[in-house]
């Protein structure tokens, strides 16, 4: 049984978007440690903001995707599961940095000063 060539197009294009995510991600890190001094840490503070906010439009995308498959607006399957895979993981990705957080916070919090 041969693929068709949708499918492999489809294919190619959603490991293209992973590798870009995963590149721009690589760079928001960089660009947040990059620095120490007072600008660092807004420099932190605005990445982590941006960071919330793709998350948040993953979900909203993802829930918009999903009313019009629902609704016999889109038929197309393939993009449905891509796209709650890639919101589950962004929240996944977020929820496991939140809990690291706290778990500096937490072992912060028990050091002597």
């Amino acid at each position: 049984m041969a693929i068709s060539p949708i499918g492999i197009n489809a294919y190619r294009a959603a490991m293209s978007q992973t590798t870009q995510g995963a590149q721009g991600v690589h760079q928001k890190v960089a660009e947040a440690l990059g620095g120490s001094s007072g600008a660092g840490k807004t420099n932190f503070m605005d990445s982590l903001k941006k960071s919330v906010s793709d998350v948040n439009s993953e979900q909203i995308k993802r829930d918009q995707m999903v009313a019009s498959f629902t609704t016999g607006e889109n038929q197309n399957v393939h993009e449905l599961m891509i796209q709650l895979q890639k919101a589950g993981l962004a929240m996944s990705m977020t929820s496991t940095v939140r809990n690291k957080v706290m778990d500096i916070y937490k072992e912060l919090a028990k050091m002597p000063f």
